[in-house]
């Protein structure tokens, strides 16, 4: 997919991290106002990236984390309902929702190194403190973990 230069990237890994047919970069992006995750993959020697819902029913696709692959290792799957994408540009051709479209993340190659561009909808995950468990992390102190009996 082109980007835009003008508009500042955000790194999301080095490029030999994406193999062709191999599993995906999965990573958090603010969505319409919401924290959603969204994927990066490696498709006839160009990376491409969407956001991580089917067209069907907004549901995550991957079948284990980081694996949106069907076994064929050519088509984009969706785990709940079969949908069948093109990782081309994302237009499903098989299942509930043919004809619709997954929604594109822009992404670059640049220097080694993979890049996700954010425009209009599409920004940076906000980080916040507001979660208590991730506030006693940053503390330094985690709540305790329990064995089973």
């Amino acid at each position: 997919m082109s980007t835009n230069t003008s508009v500042k990237g955000v790194l999301l890994c080095e490029a030999t991290a994406l193999v062709e047919g191999g599993s995906a970069h999965v990573f958090e992006l603010r969505a319409h106002g919401e924290t959603v995750r969204a994927f990066a993959l490696r498709h006839e020697g160009q990376v491409v990236s969407y956001v991580n819902r089917c067209a069907h029913v907004p549901v995550e696709l991957d079948w284990q984390p980081g694996e949106f692959l069907d076994d064929t290792r050519r088509w984009i799957i969706c785990s709940m309902h079969g949908a069948v994408y093109d990782p081309v540009d994302g237009q499903c051709v098989g299942g509930p929702c043919h004809g619709e479209y997954l929604e594109s993340v822009a992404v670059g190659e640049h220097e080694g190194r993979i890049y996700w561009y954010p425009r209009d909808h599409l920004a940076p995950a906000q980080k916040t403190d507001n979660d208590p468990v991730r506030r006693l992390i940053l503390q330094g102190s985690a709540p305790a973990q329990h064995e089973p009996p």
